[in-house]
Protein backbone atom coordinates (compact mmCIF):
# COMPACT_ATOMS: atom_id res chain seq x y z
CA UNK A 1 0.00 0.00 0.00
CA UNK A 2 3.38 2.11 0.77
CA UNK A 3 4.93 1.10 -2.82
CA UNK A 4 1.22 3.06 -4.91
CA UNK A 5 1.40 6.05 -2.58
CA UNK A 6 -0.68 5.25 0.38
CA UNK A 7 0.28 6.92 3.83
CA UNK A 8 -0.72 5.07 6.89
CA UNK A 9 -2.53 6.92 9.97
CA UNK A 10 -2.29 3.99 12.06
CA UNK A 11 -0.78 -0.16 12.00
CA UNK A 12 -2.25 -2.82 14.47
CA UNK A 13 -0.48 -6.37 14.67
CA UNK A 14 -1.57 -9.07 17.54
CA UNK A 15 1.59 -11.09 16.90
CA UNK A 16 4.67 -9.56 19.37
CA UNK A 17 7.23 -11.49 16.44
CA UNK A 18 6.22 -9.83 13.51
CA UNK A 19 6.38 -6.10 15.21
CA UNK A 20 9.49 -6.72 16.56
CA UNK A 21 11.02 -7.44 13.03
CA UNK A 22 9.08 -4.39 11.66
CA UNK A 23 10.33 -2.23 13.94
CA UNK A 24 14.19 -3.47 13.52
CA UNK A 25 13.23 -2.55 9.55
CA UNK A 26 11.73 0.74 10.79
CA UNK A 27 15.10 1.56 12.53
CA UNK A 28 16.85 0.56 9.80
CA UNK A 29 15.34 3.56 7.83
CA UNK A 30 14.46 1.29 5.34
CA UNK A 31 12.21 2.46 2.45
CA UNK A 32 8.17 2.72 3.33
CA UNK A 33 9.02 0.91 6.43
CA UNK A 34 11.00 3.58 8.14
CA UNK A 35 7.57 5.63 8.21
CA UNK A 36 4.80 3.17 9.56
CA UNK A 37 3.19 4.31 12.48
CA UNK A 38 3.43 0.51 13.92
CA UNK A 39 1.68 -0.45 17.32
CA UNK A 40 1.66 -3.91 19.07
CA UNK A 41 -2.31 -4.20 19.79
CA UNK A 42 -5.21 -5.89 19.53
CA UNK A 43 -7.24 -4.53 16.93
CA UNK A 44 -10.58 -5.90 19.47
CA UNK A 45 -8.90 -2.91 21.73
CA UNK A 46 -9.10 0.16 18.94
CA UNK A 47 -11.56 2.69 18.66
CA UNK A 48 -11.58 3.87 14.92
CA UNK A 49 -13.66 6.49 16.02
CA UNK A 50 -10.36 8.00 17.07
CA UNK A 51 -8.51 8.28 14.00
CA UNK A 52 -9.00 10.84 11.34
CA UNK A 53 -11.19 10.52 7.80
CA UNK A 54 -10.13 7.48 6.21
CA UNK A 55 -9.19 6.81 2.29
CA UNK A 56 -8.78 3.18 3.22
CA UNK A 57 -9.01 0.57 5.90
CA UNK A 58 -7.10 -2.05 4.41
CA UNK A 59 -6.10 -5.68 6.58
CA UNK A 60 -6.29 -9.15 6.48
CA UNK A 61 -8.30 -10.67 8.93
CA UNK A 62 -6.63 -14.24 10.36
CA UNK A 63 -6.58 -16.78 7.99
CA UNK A 64 -6.13 -19.94 10.21
CA UNK A 65 -9.59 -20.59 10.95
CA UNK A 66 -10.41 -20.87 7.07
CA UNK A 67 -7.29 -22.34 6.09
CA UNK A 68 -7.05 -26.14 4.08
CA UNK A 69 -4.38 -27.04 6.99
CA UNK A 70 -6.46 -26.04 9.99
CA UNK A 71 -9.23 -26.81 12.26
CA UNK A 72 -12.04 -24.99 9.95
CA UNK A 73 -13.48 -24.06 12.67
CA UNK A 74 -14.40 -20.69 10.60
CA UNK A 75 -16.77 -18.10 12.85
CA UNK A 76 -16.49 -20.40 15.68
CA UNK A 77 -12.81 -19.92 16.00
CA UNK A 78 -11.85 -17.47 18.66
CA UNK A 79 -9.01 -16.15 16.13
CA UNK A 80 -11.91 -15.06 13.36
CA UNK A 81 -11.89 -11.59 13.43
CA UNK A 82 -13.89 -10.61 10.54
CA UNK A 83 -16.37 -9.10 12.63
CA UNK A 84 -13.75 -6.72 13.72
CA UNK A 85 -13.03 -5.97 10.36
CA UNK A 86 -16.69 -5.11 10.06
CA UNK A 87 -16.53 -3.22 12.72
CA UNK A 88 -13.57 -1.03 11.58
CA UNK A 89 -15.54 -0.23 8.75
CA UNK A 90 -18.74 0.59 10.58
CA UNK A 91 -16.76 3.09 13.04
CA UNK A 92 -13.90 4.70 10.79
CA UNK A 93 -16.50 4.38 7.84
CA UNK A 94 -13.84 5.08 5.04
CA UNK A 95 -14.01 6.21 1.39
CA UNK A 96 -13.09 2.57 0.59
CA UNK A 97 -11.51 -0.53 2.31
CA UNK A 98 -9.47 -3.64 0.84
CA UNK A 99 -9.49 -6.90 3.04
CA UNK A 100 -7.92 -10.69 2.03
CA UNK A 101 -8.29 -14.35 2.65
CA UNK A 102 -7.30 -17.64 2.11
CA UNK A 103 -8.95 -18.74 -1.03
CA UNK A 104 -10.74 -21.66 1.14
CA UNK A 105 -13.30 -18.90 2.54
CA UNK A 106 -15.18 -18.89 -0.71
CA UNK A 107 -15.03 -22.92 -1.03
CA UNK A 108 -18.24 -24.62 -0.37
CA UNK A 109 -17.86 -25.23 3.43
CA UNK A 110 -17.55 -21.30 4.31
CA UNK A 111 -19.15 -19.78 1.46
CA UNK A 112 -22.47 -19.00 3.70
CA UNK A 113 -20.00 -17.13 5.95
CA UNK A 114 -17.86 -15.34 2.93
CA UNK A 115 -21.75 -14.30 1.75
CA UNK A 116 -22.60 -12.98 5.75
CA UNK A 117 -19.59 -10.74 5.40
CA UNK A 118 -19.98 -8.86 2.15
CA UNK A 119 -23.96 -8.80 3.02
CA UNK A 120 -22.21 -7.05 6.56
CA UNK A 121 -19.97 -4.88 5.12
CA UNK A 122 -22.75 -3.38 2.09
CA UNK A 123 -24.44 -2.37 5.52
CA UNK A 124 -21.90 -2.51 8.26
CA UNK A 125 -24.30 0.02 10.67
CA UNK A 126 -26.93 -2.96 10.55
CA UNK A 127 -26.12 -5.01 14.20
CA UNK A 128 -26.04 -8.84 14.86
CA UNK A 129 -28.33 -9.20 17.23
CA UNK A 130 -27.89 -11.42 20.41
CA UNK A 131 -27.86 -15.00 20.03
CA UNK A 132 -28.45 -13.84 16.09
CA UNK A 133 -27.18 -16.76 13.87
CA UNK A 134 -24.97 -15.86 11.21
CA UNK A 135 -27.29 -17.05 8.64
CA UNK A 136 -30.35 -15.49 9.94
CA UNK A 137 -28.33 -12.13 10.07
CA UNK A 138 -27.83 -12.20 6.30
CA UNK A 139 -31.09 -12.96 5.24
CA UNK A 140 -32.12 -9.50 7.38
CA UNK A 141 -29.51 -7.71 5.75
CA UNK A 142 -30.85 -8.94 2.34
CA UNK A 143 -34.51 -7.73 2.72
CA UNK A 144 -33.55 -4.51 4.83
CA UNK A 145 -34.79 -1.38 3.34
CA UNK A 146 -32.21 0.38 5.49
CA UNK A 147 -29.41 1.99 3.02
CA UNK A 148 -26.79 0.25 1.53
CA UNK A 149 -23.42 2.19 2.79
CA UNK A 150 -21.38 0.03 0.62
CA UNK A 151 -20.52 -0.84 -2.49
CA UNK A 152 -18.66 -4.40 -2.02
CA UNK A 153 -17.35 -6.61 -4.77
CA UNK A 154 -14.76 -9.88 -4.14
CA UNK A 155 -12.84 -11.91 -5.94
CA UNK A 156 -10.37 -15.11 -5.99
CA UNK A 157 -7.28 -14.04 -7.01
CA UNK A 158 -3.75 -15.78 -8.14
CA UNK A 159 -0.93 -14.00 -6.61
CA UNK A 160 1.43 -14.85 -9.55
CA UNK A 161 -0.71 -13.23 -12.31
CA UNK A 162 -0.31 -10.18 -10.38
CA UNK A 163 3.51 -10.08 -10.51
CA UNK A 164 4.59 -12.22 -7.55
CA UNK A 165 6.57 -14.97 -7.47
CA UNK A 166 4.40 -17.45 -5.70
CA UNK A 167 0.96 -19.28 -6.98
CA UNK A 168 -0.93 -18.11 -4.12
CA UNK A 169 -4.44 -17.64 -4.07
CA UNK A 170 -6.33 -15.27 -2.27
CA UNK A 171 -9.95 -13.77 -1.90
CA UNK A 172 -9.99 -9.64 -1.79
CA UNK A 173 -12.82 -8.26 -0.78
CA UNK A 174 -13.12 -4.04 -2.06
CA UNK A 175 -15.71 -2.07 -0.97
CA UNK A 176 -16.51 1.62 -1.74
CA UNK A 177 -18.98 3.97 -0.24
CA UNK A 178 -21.86 4.69 -1.84
CA UNK A 179 -21.56 8.36 -1.46
CA UNK A 180 -18.51 7.99 -4.10
CA UNK A 181 -21.06 6.68 -6.51
CA UNK A 182 -18.23 4.76 -7.94
CA UNK A 183 -19.15 0.36 -9.04
CA UNK A 184 -16.18 -1.47 -7.50
CA UNK A 185 -14.84 -3.81 -10.48
CA UNK A 186 -12.34 -6.74 -10.34
CA UNK A 187 -8.76 -6.67 -10.60
CA UNK A 188 -7.52 -7.77 -14.28
CA UNK A 189 -4.57 -9.43 -14.28
CA UNK A 190 -1.21 -8.27 -15.21
CA UNK A 191 1.24 -11.71 -15.71
CA UNK A 192 -0.11 -15.25 -17.58
CA UNK A 193 1.14 -18.07 -17.46
CA UNK A 194 0.48 -18.40 -21.11
CA UNK A 195 3.22 -15.58 -21.67
CA UNK A 196 5.17 -17.57 -19.58
CA UNK A 197 5.35 -20.45 -21.66
CA UNK A 198 5.32 -18.33 -25.06
CA UNK A 199 9.12 -16.66 -23.86
CA UNK A 200 9.95 -20.25 -22.81
CA UNK A 201 8.64 -22.53 -25.61
CA UNK A 202 8.35 -20.04 -28.55
CA UNK A 203 10.33 -17.19 -28.52
CA UNK A 204 13.00 -18.58 -26.21
CA UNK A 205 13.43 -15.25 -24.92
CA UNK A 206 13.13 -16.36 -20.86
CA UNK A 207 16.16 -18.59 -21.38
CA UNK A 208 18.25 -15.88 -23.22
CA UNK A 209 17.47 -14.15 -20.31
CA UNK A 210 19.00 -16.06 -17.82
CA UNK A 211 22.12 -16.87 -20.01
CA UNK A 212 20.65 -20.87 -20.52
CA UNK A 213 19.69 -22.84 -23.51
CA UNK A 214 16.25 -22.94 -24.85
CA UNK A 215 14.06 -25.57 -23.45
CA UNK A 216 16.57 -25.85 -20.58
CA UNK A 217 13.63 -27.29 -18.63
CA UNK A 218 11.70 -30.23 -19.81
CA UNK A 219 8.56 -28.97 -20.97
CA UNK A 220 5.56 -30.67 -18.96
CA UNK A 221 2.78 -32.51 -21.16
CA UNK A 222 -0.13 -29.94 -20.16
CA UNK A 223 2.14 -27.07 -21.04
CA UNK A 224 3.54 -28.73 -24.17
CA UNK A 225 -0.93 -29.13 -25.21
CA UNK A 226 -1.09 -25.60 -24.22
CA UNK A 227 1.97 -24.25 -26.09
CA UNK A 228 0.54 -25.99 -29.50
CA UNK A 229 -2.17 -24.11 -28.79
CA UNK A 230 -0.77 -21.15 -28.84
CA UNK A 231 1.57 -21.93 -31.80
CA UNK A 232 -1.97 -22.79 -33.64
CA UNK A 233 -3.72 -19.10 -32.74
CA UNK A 234 -0.59 -17.59 -34.03
CA UNK A 235 -0.93 -14.70 -31.60
CA UNK A 236 1.17 -13.48 -28.61
CA UNK A 237 -0.51 -13.35 -25.64
CA UNK A 238 -0.69 -9.59 -24.00
CA UNK A 239 0.77 -8.40 -20.46
CA UNK A 240 3.79 -9.64 -18.70
CA UNK A 241 5.41 -13.16 -18.40
CA UNK A 242 4.23 -15.01 -14.70
CA UNK A 243 7.83 -14.34 -12.91
CA UNK A 244 9.72 -17.05 -11.85
CA UNK A 245 11.72 -18.88 -8.71
CA UNK A 246 14.83 -18.04 -11.42
CA UNK A 247 13.56 -14.75 -12.41
CA UNK A 248 13.35 -13.54 -8.43
CA UNK A 249 16.68 -15.07 -7.20
CA UNK A 250 18.42 -13.28 -10.17
CA UNK A 251 21.58 -11.85 -9.04
CA UNK A 252 21.71 -13.50 -5.50
CA UNK A 253 23.61 -16.43 -5.57
CA UNK A 254 24.46 -19.43 -3.34
CA UNK A 255 23.88 -18.93 0.88
CA UNK A 256 26.66 -16.92 1.76
CA UNK A 257 25.85 -16.86 5.63
CA UNK A 258 24.96 -13.12 5.39
CA UNK A 259 22.16 -10.68 5.48
CA UNK A 260 19.61 -13.64 6.40
CA UNK A 261 21.15 -15.60 3.44
CA UNK A 262 21.82 -18.56 5.49
CA UNK A 263 21.90 -22.43 4.04
CA UNK A 264 19.29 -24.12 6.40
CA UNK A 265 20.09 -28.31 6.04
CA UNK A 266 17.88 -30.80 6.42
CA UNK A 267 15.87 -30.54 2.96
CA UNK A 268 14.79 -33.91 1.61
CA UNK A 269 12.16 -34.93 -0.75
CA UNK A 270 9.23 -37.88 -0.08
CA UNK A 271 5.53 -38.30 -1.68
CA UNK A 272 3.77 -35.26 -1.31
CA UNK A 273 7.05 -33.25 -0.26
CA UNK A 274 8.34 -31.71 -2.68
CA UNK A 275 10.39 -28.60 -3.66
CA UNK A 276 9.13 -25.96 -6.47
CA UNK A 277 11.10 -25.85 -9.34
CA UNK A 278 13.56 -23.04 -10.91
CA UNK A 279 11.44 -22.01 -13.93
CA UNK A 280 8.21 -21.49 -12.28
CA UNK A 281 6.35 -19.08 -9.86
CA UNK A 282 7.19 -20.89 -6.37
CA UNK A 283 4.64 -22.67 -4.66
CA UNK A 284 2.70 -20.57 -1.79
CA UNK A 285 5.28 -20.60 0.99
CA UNK A 286 3.65 -22.32 4.40
CA UNK A 287 4.16 -21.33 7.71
CA UNK A 288 2.38 -24.17 9.70
CA UNK A 289 1.26 -24.72 13.41
CA UNK A 290 5.32 -26.23 14.27
CA UNK A 291 7.36 -23.85 12.15
CA UNK A 292 7.91 -25.26 8.67
CA UNK A 293 6.08 -27.74 6.79
CA UNK A 294 8.64 -28.35 4.44
CA UNK A 295 8.46 -29.37 0.99
CA UNK A 296 6.39 -25.87 -0.21
CA UNK A 297 9.48 -23.93 1.18
CA UNK A 298 12.65 -26.12 -0.95
CA UNK A 299 13.72 -25.26 -4.08
CA UNK A 300 14.41 -27.75 -7.12
CA UNK A 301 18.12 -26.93 -7.92
CA UNK A 302 19.19 -27.35 -11.69
CA UNK A 303 21.04 -30.63 -10.86
CA UNK A 304 17.85 -32.10 -9.50
CA UNK A 305 18.65 -31.74 -5.82
CA UNK A 306 16.77 -29.97 -3.08
CA UNK A 307 17.68 -27.49 -0.47
CA UNK A 308 15.55 -25.10 1.81
CA UNK A 309 14.89 -21.40 0.60
CA UNK A 310 17.16 -19.24 3.04
CA UNK A 311 15.13 -16.63 4.42
CA UNK A 312 16.28 -14.05 2.13
CA UNK A 313 15.42 -15.90 -0.90
CA UNK A 314 11.50 -16.63 0.30
CA UNK A 315 11.70 -12.76 1.71
CA UNK A 316 12.20 -12.16 -2.67
CA UNK A 317 9.53 -14.89 -3.16
CA UNK A 318 7.22 -12.43 -0.86
CA UNK A 319 8.50 -8.96 -2.68
CA UNK A 320 10.51 -7.65 -0.11
CA UNK A 321 13.77 -5.45 -0.55
CA UNK A 322 16.92 -7.31 0.32
CA UNK A 323 17.54 -4.69 3.13
CA UNK A 324 14.74 -5.65 5.10
CA UNK A 325 15.99 -7.94 7.63
CA UNK A 326 14.38 -10.85 9.54
CA UNK A 327 16.17 -10.35 13.15
CA UNK A 328 14.86 -13.63 14.72
CA UNK A 329 15.72 -17.64 13.59
CA UNK A 330 15.14 -19.19 10.23
CA UNK A 331 12.24 -20.76 11.32
CA UNK A 332 10.19 -17.99 13.17
CA UNK A 333 11.38 -15.71 10.13
CA UNK A 334 9.83 -18.50 7.36
CA UNK A 335 6.55 -18.46 9.58
CA UNK A 336 6.27 -14.91 9.48
CA UNK A 337 7.10 -14.86 5.46
CA UNK A 338 4.59 -17.95 5.10
CA UNK A 339 2.00 -15.62 6.78
CA UNK A 340 2.47 -12.80 4.47
CA UNK A 341 0.34 -11.96 1.41
CA UNK A 342 3.16 -11.00 -1.80
CA UNK A 343 4.10 -7.59 -1.40
CA UNK A 344 3.35 -7.25 -5.58
CA UNK A 345 -0.13 -8.69 -5.09
CA UNK A 346 -1.19 -5.93 -1.68
CA UNK A 347 0.64 -3.00 -4.13
CA UNK A 348 -1.53 -4.05 -7.64
CA UNK A 349 -4.71 -4.57 -5.15
CA UNK A 350 -3.88 -1.05 -3.54
CA UNK A 351 -3.61 0.28 -7.21
CA UNK A 352 -6.74 -1.08 -7.93
CA UNK A 353 -8.92 0.51 -5.64
CA UNK A 354 -6.90 3.94 -5.81
CA UNK A 355 -7.60 4.02 -9.82
CA UNK A 356 -11.24 3.41 -8.93
CA UNK A 357 -11.53 5.79 -6.08
CA UNK A 358 -9.96 8.34 -7.99
CA UNK A 359 -11.82 8.36 -10.97
CA UNK A 360 -10.67 5.60 -13.08
CA UNK A 361 -7.64 3.61 -14.27
CA UNK A 362 -6.52 7.21 -16.63
CA UNK A 363 -6.05 9.49 -13.41
CA UNK A 364 -2.67 9.32 -11.91
CA UNK A 365 -2.59 7.88 -8.10
CA UNK A 366 -2.42 10.74 -5.89
CA UNK A 367 0.08 10.55 -3.02
CA UNK A 368 -1.03 11.41 0.72
CA UNK A 369 -3.98 9.12 0.72
CA UNK A 370 -4.55 7.88 4.31
CA UNK A 371 -4.89 4.50 5.53
CA UNK A 372 -5.39 2.11 8.19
Amino acid sequence: MSQVGFTHQYMAEFDHDAVSTVLHNKLKGVEYVRDWPMDLRDVRDIDWRALPTLDVVSGGPPCQPFGIGGKKRGQEDHRDMWPEAIRAVREAMPRSFLFENVRNIAGPRFRPYLDWIVAHLERPSLLRKDHEEYDEHRVRLAASKAKQEYRVVWQVVNAADFGAAQIRHRVLIFGIRLDLNVAPAAMAPSHSRDRLLWEQYVSGEYWSRHGLKKRHHPILRHDQSRVEELLRARQEPDGLPWVTVRDVLSGLGEPDGKRNHVLQPGARVYPGHTGSPLDLPAKALKAGDHGVPGGENMMICDDGSVRYFSTREAARLVGLPDDYEFPRSWTESMRQLGNAVPAPLGAAAGAWLARLVTGGPGRPLVLGRRAA
